[in-house]
Protein backbone atom coordinates (compact mmCIF):
# COMPACT_ATOMS: atom_id res chain seq x y z
CA UNK A 1 0.00 0.00 0.00
CA UNK A 2 1.35 3.56 -0.90
CA UNK A 3 2.70 5.89 1.74
CA UNK A 4 0.38 8.41 3.21
CA UNK A 5 0.43 11.48 1.63
CA UNK A 6 1.93 14.39 4.57
CA UNK A 7 2.72 17.44 2.37
CA UNK A 8 1.14 18.75 -0.71
CA UNK A 9 4.08 21.13 -2.71
CA UNK A 10 2.22 23.25 -5.04
CA UNK A 11 4.45 24.53 -7.88
CA UNK A 12 2.96 27.81 -9.01
CA UNK A 13 1.49 28.47 -6.24
CA UNK A 14 0.87 31.95 -6.62
CA UNK A 15 -1.48 31.81 -9.83
CA UNK A 16 -4.99 31.76 -10.81
CA UNK A 17 -5.22 28.24 -10.94
CA UNK A 18 -4.05 27.73 -7.35
CA UNK A 19 -6.32 30.50 -5.86
CA UNK A 20 -8.99 29.68 -7.79
CA UNK A 21 -9.60 25.93 -8.44
CA UNK A 22 -6.69 24.30 -6.03
CA UNK A 23 -6.94 25.61 -2.85
CA UNK A 24 -10.81 25.95 -2.33
CA UNK A 25 -10.99 22.34 -3.56
CA UNK A 26 -8.20 21.51 -1.05
CA UNK A 27 -10.46 23.87 1.66
CA UNK A 28 -13.06 21.62 1.04
CA UNK A 29 -11.72 18.08 1.16
CA UNK A 30 -9.98 19.32 4.72
CA UNK A 31 -13.37 20.29 5.86
CA UNK A 32 -14.90 16.95 4.66
CA UNK A 33 -12.51 14.75 6.32
CA UNK A 34 -11.20 16.74 9.23
CA UNK A 35 -8.98 14.45 10.20
CA UNK A 36 -6.45 14.55 7.74
CA UNK A 37 -2.78 15.94 8.77
CA UNK A 38 -1.48 17.89 5.68
CA UNK A 39 0.94 20.48 5.12
CA UNK A 40 0.41 22.95 2.27
CA UNK A 41 3.66 24.68 0.82
CA UNK A 42 3.62 27.00 -2.25
CA UNK A 43 6.20 27.63 -4.32
CA UNK A 44 6.51 30.43 -7.36
CA UNK A 45 8.71 32.90 -8.76
CA UNK A 46 6.55 35.49 -7.22
CA UNK A 47 7.95 37.12 -4.32
CA UNK A 48 4.72 36.96 -1.49
CA UNK A 49 5.35 37.59 1.84
CA UNK A 50 4.02 35.08 4.83
CA UNK A 51 0.98 37.45 5.31
CA UNK A 52 0.19 37.67 1.82
CA UNK A 53 -0.12 33.96 1.48
CA UNK A 54 -1.47 33.01 4.42
CA UNK A 55 -4.47 35.73 2.93
CA UNK A 56 -4.51 33.97 -0.37
CA UNK A 57 -4.87 30.83 1.29
CA UNK A 58 -7.35 31.96 3.74
CA UNK A 59 -9.75 33.56 0.96
CA UNK A 60 -9.54 30.66 -1.42
CA UNK A 61 -10.87 28.66 1.70
CA UNK A 62 -13.57 31.10 2.40
CA UNK A 63 -14.78 30.34 -1.02
CA UNK A 64 -15.87 26.73 -0.27
CA UNK A 65 -16.63 27.86 3.48
CA UNK A 66 -13.58 25.52 4.65
CA UNK A 67 -13.90 25.02 8.41
CA UNK A 68 -12.15 22.10 10.28
CA UNK A 69 -9.72 21.43 12.54
CA UNK A 70 -7.43 19.85 9.90
CA UNK A 71 -8.31 23.40 8.16
CA UNK A 72 -7.17 25.49 11.02
CA UNK A 73 -4.00 23.25 11.57
CA UNK A 74 -3.13 23.64 7.80
CA UNK A 75 -3.29 27.26 7.86
CA UNK A 76 -0.98 27.37 11.19
CA UNK A 77 1.57 25.82 9.30
CA UNK A 78 1.74 26.28 5.72
CA UNK A 79 4.34 28.41 4.44
CA UNK A 80 5.28 30.36 0.80
CA UNK A 81 8.73 29.72 -0.88
CA UNK A 82 10.03 32.24 -3.71
CA UNK A 83 11.60 29.84 -5.99
CA UNK A 84 13.10 29.04 -9.02
CA UNK A 85 11.42 25.54 -9.75
CA UNK A 86 13.56 24.52 -12.84
CA UNK A 87 17.16 25.00 -11.01
CA UNK A 88 18.61 22.01 -8.78
CA UNK A 89 19.47 23.50 -5.59
CA UNK A 90 15.91 25.21 -5.16
CA UNK A 91 14.10 22.40 -5.89
CA UNK A 92 16.39 20.08 -3.23
CA UNK A 93 15.58 22.98 -0.61
CA UNK A 94 11.99 22.54 -1.35
CA UNK A 95 11.78 19.15 -0.92
CA UNK A 96 14.28 19.35 2.31
CA UNK A 97 11.15 20.77 3.80
CA UNK A 98 8.55 18.18 3.28
CA UNK A 99 7.57 16.45 5.78
CA UNK A 100 6.65 12.56 4.95
CA UNK A 101 5.44 10.99 1.83
CA UNK A 102 5.07 14.73 -0.38
CA UNK A 103 2.61 14.95 -3.56
CA UNK A 104 4.01 17.60 -5.85
CA UNK A 105 1.61 19.58 -7.61
CA UNK A 106 2.44 21.49 -10.96
CA UNK A 107 0.59 23.96 -11.48
CA UNK A 108 2.60 25.72 -14.38
CA UNK A 109 2.51 26.02 -17.92
CA UNK A 110 3.36 22.71 -20.12
CA UNK A 111 7.50 23.98 -20.98
CA UNK A 112 7.89 24.97 -17.38
CA UNK A 113 6.43 21.43 -16.00
CA UNK A 114 9.16 19.97 -18.37
CA UNK A 115 11.69 21.83 -17.40
CA UNK A 116 11.16 21.33 -13.47
CA UNK A 117 10.38 17.38 -14.34
CA UNK A 118 14.16 17.32 -15.71
CA UNK A 119 15.43 19.10 -12.28
CA UNK A 120 13.72 16.31 -10.21
CA UNK A 121 16.07 13.67 -12.11
CA UNK A 122 18.74 15.59 -10.72
CA UNK A 123 17.28 15.48 -6.89
CA UNK A 124 16.28 12.45 -4.43
CA UNK A 125 13.02 11.84 -4.68
CA UNK A 126 11.44 10.79 -0.92
CA UNK A 127 10.13 7.63 -1.55
CA UNK A 128 6.42 7.17 -2.71
CA UNK A 129 6.37 10.60 -4.19
CA UNK A 130 3.13 11.25 -6.29
CA UNK A 131 3.75 14.00 -9.29
CA UNK A 132 0.34 15.49 -10.47
CA UNK A 133 0.11 17.69 -13.46
CA UNK A 134 -2.49 19.73 -14.85
CA UNK A 135 -3.59 19.71 -18.73
CA UNK A 136 -2.36 20.65 -20.99
CA UNK A 137 0.16 17.28 -20.96
CA UNK A 138 2.76 18.26 -23.71
CA UNK A 139 1.93 20.27 -26.52
CA UNK A 140 2.09 17.53 -29.49
CA UNK A 141 1.70 13.30 -29.70
CA UNK A 142 5.29 13.39 -29.39
CA UNK A 143 6.32 16.29 -26.33
CA UNK A 144 3.60 13.93 -24.49
CA UNK A 145 5.61 10.87 -25.33
CA UNK A 146 8.94 12.94 -24.48
CA UNK A 147 7.18 13.90 -20.94
CA UNK A 148 5.86 10.49 -19.95
CA UNK A 149 9.66 9.21 -20.16
CA UNK A 150 11.05 12.06 -18.12
CA UNK A 151 7.96 11.20 -15.69
CA UNK A 152 8.63 7.19 -15.87
CA UNK A 153 12.88 7.55 -14.74
CA UNK A 154 11.12 9.53 -11.44
CA UNK A 155 8.30 7.50 -10.01
CA UNK A 156 6.29 4.82 -11.21
CA UNK A 157 2.87 5.18 -13.57
CA UNK A 158 0.71 4.67 -10.75
CA UNK A 159 2.26 7.68 -8.69
CA UNK A 160 1.48 9.99 -11.48
CA UNK A 161 -1.56 12.00 -11.69
CA UNK A 162 -2.52 13.85 -14.83
CA UNK A 163 -5.20 15.56 -13.58
CA UNK A 164 -8.45 16.34 -15.88
CA UNK A 165 -11.32 17.59 -13.46
CA UNK A 166 -13.70 16.30 -15.89
CA UNK A 167 -13.07 12.87 -14.38
CA UNK A 168 -14.17 14.31 -11.44
CA UNK A 169 -15.98 11.20 -8.94
CA UNK A 170 -19.25 12.38 -9.58
CA UNK A 171 -19.23 13.11 -13.76
CA UNK A 172 -17.78 9.32 -14.02
CA UNK A 173 -19.75 7.13 -11.40
CA UNK A 174 -23.10 9.21 -12.76
CA UNK A 175 -21.96 7.84 -16.44
CA UNK A 176 -21.00 4.21 -15.00
CA UNK A 177 -24.57 4.08 -12.97
CA UNK A 178 -26.52 4.80 -15.49
CA UNK A 179 -24.99 2.58 -18.49
CA UNK A 180 -24.67 -0.48 -15.93
CA UNK A 181 -26.72 -0.46 -13.63
CA UNK A 182 -29.84 -0.39 -15.57
CA UNK A 183 -30.47 -2.81 -18.45
CA UNK A 184 -33.19 -0.63 -20.44
CA UNK A 185 -29.92 1.27 -21.13
CA UNK A 186 -26.92 -1.14 -21.87
CA UNK A 187 -28.74 -4.11 -24.42
CA UNK A 188 -29.35 -0.28 -26.78
CA UNK A 189 -26.10 0.99 -26.31
CA UNK A 190 -24.96 0.68 -29.52
CA UNK A 191 -25.13 1.02 -33.39
CA UNK A 192 -28.09 -0.81 -34.36
CA UNK A 193 -30.02 1.66 -31.72
CA UNK A 194 -27.83 4.92 -31.67
CA UNK A 195 -27.75 7.72 -34.30
CA UNK A 196 -25.27 9.66 -33.43
CA UNK A 197 -23.66 10.81 -30.23
CA UNK A 198 -23.03 14.75 -29.68
CA UNK A 199 -20.61 16.05 -26.24
CA UNK A 200 -21.28 19.82 -26.66
CA UNK A 201 -19.71 22.32 -24.18
CA UNK A 202 -20.39 25.98 -24.95
CA UNK A 203 -19.36 28.71 -22.58
CA UNK A 204 -20.72 32.64 -22.94
CA UNK A 205 -17.39 33.21 -21.21
CA UNK A 206 -15.11 35.54 -23.63
CA UNK A 207 -11.25 35.32 -23.01
CA UNK A 208 -11.36 36.33 -19.58
CA UNK A 209 -7.45 37.40 -19.22
CA UNK A 210 -5.84 34.31 -20.56
CA UNK A 211 -4.74 34.84 -23.57
CA UNK A 212 -0.81 33.65 -22.71
CA UNK A 213 -2.65 30.13 -22.68
CA UNK A 214 -5.37 30.18 -24.73
CA UNK A 215 -4.55 31.89 -28.13
CA UNK A 216 -1.51 29.38 -28.57
CA UNK A 217 -3.91 26.11 -27.54
CA UNK A 218 -7.61 27.68 -29.12
CA UNK A 219 -11.16 25.35 -28.36
CA UNK A 220 -9.81 22.58 -30.07
CA UNK A 221 -6.36 21.45 -27.89
CA UNK A 222 -7.89 23.59 -24.28
CA UNK A 223 -11.55 21.12 -24.36
CA UNK A 224 -11.61 18.60 -27.04
CA UNK A 225 -8.31 17.07 -26.67
CA UNK A 226 -7.86 17.51 -23.01
CA UNK A 227 -11.65 17.01 -21.66
CA UNK A 228 -14.09 16.04 -24.00
CA UNK A 229 -12.40 12.99 -25.66
CA UNK A 230 -12.31 11.56 -21.85
CA UNK A 231 -15.34 12.09 -21.22
CA UNK A 232 -16.38 10.14 -24.91
CA UNK A 233 -14.39 7.42 -23.84
CA UNK A 234 -16.29 6.43 -20.63
CA UNK A 235 -19.55 7.16 -22.25
CA UNK A 236 -18.60 4.89 -25.31
CA UNK A 237 -16.48 2.35 -23.49
CA UNK A 238 -17.40 -1.81 -23.03
CA UNK A 239 -18.34 -2.54 -19.75
CA UNK A 240 -14.89 -2.56 -16.87
CA UNK A 241 -14.60 -5.26 -14.18
CA UNK A 242 -15.19 -2.67 -11.95
CA UNK A 243 -14.30 1.29 -11.14
CA UNK A 244 -10.69 0.45 -9.95
CA UNK A 245 -7.87 2.23 -11.77
CA UNK A 246 -6.97 -0.57 -13.67
CA UNK A 247 -9.56 -1.78 -15.38
CA UNK A 248 -10.91 1.65 -15.93
CA UNK A 249 -8.01 3.11 -17.14
CA UNK A 250 -7.89 0.12 -19.76
CA UNK A 251 -11.37 0.16 -20.46
CA UNK A 252 -10.99 3.78 -21.86
CA UNK A 253 -7.52 3.38 -23.52
CA UNK A 254 -9.31 0.37 -25.66
CA UNK A 255 -11.82 2.77 -26.84
CA UNK A 256 -9.70 5.47 -27.31
CA UNK A 257 -6.85 3.41 -29.68
CA UNK A 258 -10.16 2.50 -31.42
CA UNK A 259 -10.56 6.40 -31.87
CA UNK A 260 -10.15 8.41 -35.56
CA UNK A 261 -11.63 11.58 -37.38
CA UNK A 262 -14.49 10.43 -39.07
CA UNK A 263 -13.77 9.52 -42.85
CA UNK A 264 -10.26 9.94 -42.48
CA UNK A 265 -11.01 13.49 -43.23
CA UNK A 266 -10.23 16.47 -41.15
CA UNK A 267 -11.14 18.41 -44.06
CA UNK A 268 -14.83 17.57 -44.41
CA UNK A 269 -14.98 16.10 -40.36
CA UNK A 270 -14.08 19.20 -38.32
CA UNK A 271 -15.12 23.17 -38.43
CA UNK A 272 -13.50 26.19 -36.60
CA UNK A 273 -14.62 29.51 -36.32
CA UNK A 274 -13.72 32.64 -33.84
CA UNK A 275 -16.00 35.56 -32.11
CA UNK A 276 -16.16 38.77 -33.70
CA UNK A 277 -17.59 41.50 -31.23
CA UNK A 278 -20.88 41.18 -30.04
CA UNK A 279 -23.29 41.22 -26.59
CA UNK A 280 -23.46 38.21 -24.26
CA UNK A 281 -26.54 37.77 -22.17
CA UNK A 282 -26.90 42.04 -21.55
CA UNK A 283 -22.41 42.15 -21.80
CA UNK A 284 -20.49 43.62 -24.52
CA UNK A 285 -17.75 41.08 -25.31
CA UNK A 286 -15.08 42.65 -28.18
CA UNK A 287 -13.72 40.62 -31.09
CA UNK A 288 -11.59 37.58 -30.01
CA UNK A 289 -8.65 39.48 -32.20
CA UNK A 290 -8.82 42.66 -30.29
CA UNK A 291 -8.90 40.88 -26.44
CA UNK A 292 -5.58 41.78 -24.81
CA UNK A 293 -2.58 39.40 -25.76
CA UNK A 294 -4.25 38.03 -28.65
CA UNK A 295 -1.74 37.70 -32.09
CA UNK A 296 -4.15 37.61 -34.70
CA UNK A 297 -1.48 35.80 -36.98
CA UNK A 298 -2.18 32.77 -34.99
CA UNK A 299 -5.92 32.01 -36.23
CA UNK A 300 -6.61 31.04 -32.98
CA UNK A 301 -10.18 29.16 -32.93
CA UNK A 302 -12.74 30.11 -30.26
CA UNK A 303 -15.25 27.17 -31.60
CA UNK A 304 -14.40 24.00 -32.08
CA UNK A 305 -16.70 20.59 -33.67
CA UNK A 306 -14.72 17.41 -34.87
CA UNK A 307 -17.01 14.32 -35.87
CA UNK A 308 -15.10 11.33 -34.77
CA UNK A 309 -15.71 7.46 -35.33
CA UNK A 310 -14.91 4.12 -33.46
CA UNK A 311 -14.49 1.50 -34.99
CA UNK A 312 -15.29 -1.61 -33.12
CA UNK A 313 -17.93 -3.94 -33.22
CA UNK A 314 -19.90 -1.99 -31.11
CA UNK A 315 -19.75 1.73 -32.54
CA UNK A 316 -18.80 1.15 -36.23
CA UNK A 317 -20.68 3.74 -38.08
CA UNK A 318 -21.72 5.66 -35.36
CA UNK A 319 -20.50 9.46 -35.53
CA UNK A 320 -19.42 11.18 -32.24
CA UNK A 321 -19.10 14.83 -32.75
CA UNK A 322 -17.46 16.69 -30.11
CA UNK A 323 -17.95 20.78 -30.15
CA UNK A 324 -17.19 23.37 -27.39
CA UNK A 325 -16.70 27.10 -27.94
CA UNK A 326 -16.55 30.72 -26.25
CA UNK A 327 -18.89 33.52 -26.50
CA UNK A 328 -21.50 31.47 -27.55
CA UNK A 329 -25.20 32.90 -26.98
CA UNK A 330 -25.69 30.21 -23.71
CA UNK A 331 -24.14 27.97 -21.45
CA UNK A 332 -24.67 24.14 -22.75
CA UNK A 333 -23.14 21.51 -21.34
CA UNK A 334 -24.20 18.28 -22.51
CA UNK A 335 -24.31 14.78 -23.83
CA UNK A 336 -26.73 14.04 -26.30
CA UNK A 337 -27.66 10.63 -27.70
CA UNK A 338 -29.80 10.14 -30.47
CA UNK A 339 -31.45 7.15 -31.25
CA UNK A 340 -32.21 5.78 -34.11
CA UNK A 341 -35.98 6.00 -35.88
CA UNK A 342 -38.54 3.34 -34.96
CA UNK A 343 -39.10 0.77 -37.65
CA UNK A 344 -42.35 1.62 -38.67
CA UNK A 345 -45.12 3.73 -36.97
CA UNK A 346 -48.53 2.18 -37.13
CA UNK A 347 -51.19 3.90 -39.99
CA UNK A 348 -52.91 6.39 -37.54
CA UNK A 349 -50.76 7.30 -35.40
CA UNK A 350 -49.40 10.77 -36.02
CA UNK A 351 -47.93 14.05 -34.96
CA UNK A 352 -44.34 13.84 -32.87
CA UNK A 353 -42.29 11.97 -35.04
CA UNK A 354 -38.74 12.72 -33.91
CA UNK A 355 -36.34 10.18 -32.52
CA UNK A 356 -36.37 8.97 -28.94
CA UNK A 357 -33.10 11.15 -27.45
CA UNK A 358 -31.35 11.13 -24.39
CA UNK A 359 -29.58 14.13 -22.80
CA UNK A 360 -26.93 13.89 -19.82
CA UNK A 361 -26.19 17.47 -18.71
CA UNK A 362 -23.13 17.89 -16.61
CA UNK A 363 -22.46 20.80 -14.03
CA UNK A 364 -25.12 20.34 -13.19
CA UNK A 365 -25.42 16.42 -13.39
CA UNK A 366 -29.04 15.78 -15.07
CA UNK A 367 -30.60 13.48 -17.04
CA UNK A 368 -33.84 13.58 -19.30
CA UNK A 369 -35.28 11.06 -22.03
CA UNK A 370 -37.03 12.53 -24.51
CA UNK A 371 -40.47 10.36 -25.88
CA UNK A 372 -43.07 10.38 -28.29
CA UNK A 373 -46.54 9.13 -26.42
CA UNK A 374 -49.86 10.22 -26.49
CA UNK A 375 -51.44 13.47 -26.09
CA UNK A 376 -54.03 14.17 -23.38
CA UNK A 377 -56.43 15.12 -26.23
CA UNK A 378 -56.48 12.80 -29.50
CA UNK A 379 -55.60 9.49 -28.58
CA UNK A 380 -53.90 8.97 -31.72
CA UNK A 381 -51.61 12.53 -31.77
CA UNK A 382 -48.35 12.16 -30.64
CA UNK A 383 -46.73 14.51 -28.13
CA UNK A 384 -42.87 15.18 -27.26
CA UNK A 385 -42.50 14.20 -23.36
CA UNK A 386 -39.54 14.47 -21.35
CA UNK A 387 -38.96 13.09 -18.09
CA UNK A 388 -36.19 13.67 -15.85
CA UNK A 389 -33.58 13.15 -12.92
CA UNK A 390 -30.69 14.39 -11.08
CA UNK A 391 -28.12 12.69 -10.58
CA UNK A 392 -26.69 13.34 -6.82
CA UNK A 393 -24.26 16.37 -7.14
CA UNK A 394 -20.95 14.77 -5.11
CA UNK A 395 -19.55 15.61 -2.41
CA UNK A 396 -16.66 17.27 -3.40
CA UNK A 397 -15.61 20.25 -6.50
CA UNK A 398 -14.29 18.74 -9.21
CA UNK A 399 -10.94 19.71 -8.21
CA UNK A 400 -11.86 17.97 -4.90
CA UNK A 401 -12.65 14.67 -6.34
CA UNK A 402 -9.09 14.97 -8.17
CA UNK A 403 -6.88 16.02 -4.75
CA UNK A 404 -8.96 13.22 -3.09
CA UNK A 405 -7.30 11.11 -5.68
CA UNK A 406 -4.05 12.11 -5.10
CA UNK A 407 -3.69 11.99 -1.78
CA UNK A 408 -5.56 8.48 -1.50
CA UNK A 409 -2.68 7.50 -3.83
CA UNK A 410 -5.76 6.38 -6.26
CA UNK A 411 -4.72 7.13 -10.07
CA UNK A 412 -8.47 5.97 -11.02
CA UNK A 413 -9.74 9.86 -12.01
CA UNK A 414 -6.17 10.55 -13.44
CA UNK A 415 -5.56 9.99 -17.19
CA UNK A 416 -2.62 7.40 -17.60
CA UNK A 417 0.18 8.11 -19.81
CA UNK A 418 -0.45 6.14 -22.85
CA UNK A 419 -4.05 7.93 -22.98
CA UNK A 420 -2.54 11.44 -23.01
CA UNK A 421 -0.10 10.19 -26.07
CA UNK A 422 -3.50 8.64 -27.60
CA UNK A 423 -5.45 11.82 -27.46
CA UNK A 424 -3.27 13.91 -29.01
CA UNK A 425 -2.62 11.25 -32.23
CA UNK A 426 -6.45 11.41 -32.61
CA UNK A 427 -7.05 14.74 -33.16
CA UNK A 428 -3.47 15.25 -34.96
CA UNK A 429 -4.76 15.31 -38.10
CA UNK A 430 -7.02 18.21 -37.70
CA UNK A 431 -4.51 20.36 -35.97
CA UNK A 432 -2.51 19.47 -39.19
CA UNK A 433 -5.55 20.26 -41.51
CA UNK A 434 -5.95 23.68 -39.82
CA UNK A 435 -2.69 24.82 -40.18
CA UNK A 436 -2.43 24.10 -43.73
CA UNK A 437 -5.81 26.20 -44.35
CA UNK A 438 -7.49 23.30 -45.57
CA UNK A 439 -10.23 24.14 -42.82
CA UNK A 440 -11.76 27.77 -43.49
CA UNK A 441 -11.42 30.11 -40.22
CA UNK A 442 -15.43 31.20 -39.92
CA UNK A 443 -16.66 34.14 -37.85
CA UNK A 444 -19.72 34.26 -35.79
CA UNK A 445 -20.81 37.36 -33.75
CA UNK A 446 -20.36 36.75 -29.66
CA UNK A 447 -23.72 35.96 -28.37
CA UNK A 448 -24.67 33.96 -31.09
CA UNK A 449 -25.17 30.19 -31.23
CA UNK A 450 -22.28 30.22 -33.80
CA UNK A 451 -21.80 30.93 -37.40
CA UNK A 452 -24.77 31.09 -39.54
CA UNK A 453 -24.01 28.72 -41.67
CA UNK A 454 -23.07 25.74 -39.30
CA UNK A 455 -25.80 23.65 -39.00
CA UNK A 456 -26.46 23.76 -34.92
CA UNK A 457 -26.23 20.34 -32.62
CA UNK A 458 -30.27 19.97 -31.52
Amino acid sequence: MAPSISTLLVLGASGDLASRLLLPALGQLLTLHPDRPLRLIGAGREKLTHAQWQATVKKSFTTAEASAAAVDQLLATTVYRTADVTAPAEMERLLAECAGTPAIYFALPPVVTALACDVLAEVALPEGTVLALEKPFGVDEASARALNARLQKLVPEDQIHRVDHFLGRSTVLNLAGLRFANRIFEPLWNNNHIERVDIVYDEQLGLEGRAGYYDHAGALVDMIQSHLLQVMAILAMEPPSSLGAADLRDAKGILLRATRVRGGSAARSSRRARYAAGTVDSHALPAYVDESGVDPENDTETLAEVTFEINTWRWTGVPFTLRSGKGLEARRREIVITFRAVPHLPTGLHGHEAPTVLRIFLAPDEMSLELNLNGPGDPYELERVSLGATFGPGQLLAHGEVLEGILDGDPSLSVRGDTAEECWRIVAPVLAAWRADKVPLDEYAAGTQGPSNWTPIA
